[in-house]
């Protein structure tokens, strides 16, 4: 299967792009129970399916895109407000960079870890890896790329994670990814309660770092990705629930910057799984 990425990881983005919109469909037409949750989560959104049509290619297009992403040579980057983030590191505080189901997240995390790594040091991110014997390689070698440190989604890769914001680093997270039991609270999401992650909001609380949003636009005809950058819309409050919260609506307003291009067939709302007790990272509150 390694191999088989490895090839894959040299057709030029215009082709594995052109491919993925035809999987897009594909599995949308095929499965009844994928379009429902589709239109279900756009809808509650308040999107019909002429907005968010374009959305069914685009899910394709991530999946097709993954390895030239994890194997091969770096796609064009462009970078819109990057200022934002620059501003971020110059506090001094730690960044923590938020990305959600929107676009490319994959491509977010390794431009971000080439541009400012030299500066700045490395960007970790959590790391699971693959449940799937046949892809776990696959996954493995992704994370190794310049400039990223992958922590496993333990208690050490937690603390980890706060060692390198009181370092002035940064960490990246999916705030839109529904975490395991325990670990996230229940707070409105497009007008519906969704189990959502406490840790970012933690992490920003215990430590101080700046909170930056960013996702990766998938440009046309394979010319690479545009990268936007947004600060928050005000700081967080000090109560836990309440910054979940406001975390929630400031990645709402992000996804409708370009509904066009968001996973909406991903289970937001789905409950959250039980997590073994040794694996759980819960984040210490003075660590």
């Amino acid at each position: 299967m390694l191999l088989f990425f490895r090839l894959l990881s040299h057709v030029p983005l215009r082709g594995l792009h052109a491919i993925g919109a035809i999987l897009g469909w594909c599995v949308f037409l095929a499965s009844p129970t994928y379009r429902r949750r589709f239109l279900a989560h756009a809808g509650q959104a308040g999107y019909g399916f002429s907005q968010v049509r374009p959305a069914i290619a685009h899910i394709g297009r991530m999946v097709a895109e993954l390895p030239r992403l994890w194997l091969g040579a770096a796609p064009p980057v462009e970078w819109e407000n990057v200022a934002c983030i620059d501003a971020a590191y110059a506090q001094g505080q730690g960044v923590i960079l938020l990305t959600p189901h929107l676009g490319c997240f994959e491509v977010v995390a390794q431009a971000l870890a080439l541009r400012y790594q030299a500066d700045h040091g490395p960007l970790t991110v959590l790391f699971r890896p693959a449940r799937k014997s046949w892809i776990a390689p696959v996954v493995a070698a992704s994370r190794q790329r310049p400039g990223l440190s992958a922590v496993p989604t333990t208690l050490a890769g937690v603390r980890h994670m706060i060692r390198a914001l009181r370092q002035g680093q940064a960490v990246g997270l999916l705030p839109d990814q529904v975490p395991p039991e325990g670990m996230g609270l229940w707070a409105p999401f497009f007008g519906r309660s969704a189990y959502t992650m406490t840790l970012a909001a933690r992490l920003a609380q215990q430590t101080g770092a700046q909170v930056r949003l960013v996702w990766g636009e998938r440009l046309p005809a394979g010319r690479g990705y545009l990268l936007h950058a947004r600060e928050l819309q005000a700081p967080l409050p000090d109560t836990l629930p309440e910054a979940v919260a406001q975390l929630n609506a400031d990645i709402e307003r992000l996804i409708r910057e370009c509904p066009q291009q968001y996973l909406w067939s991903y289970g937001r709302y789905k409950p959250p799984r039980a997590q073994a007790h040794e694996s759980a990272p819960q984040e210490p509150a003075g660590a």
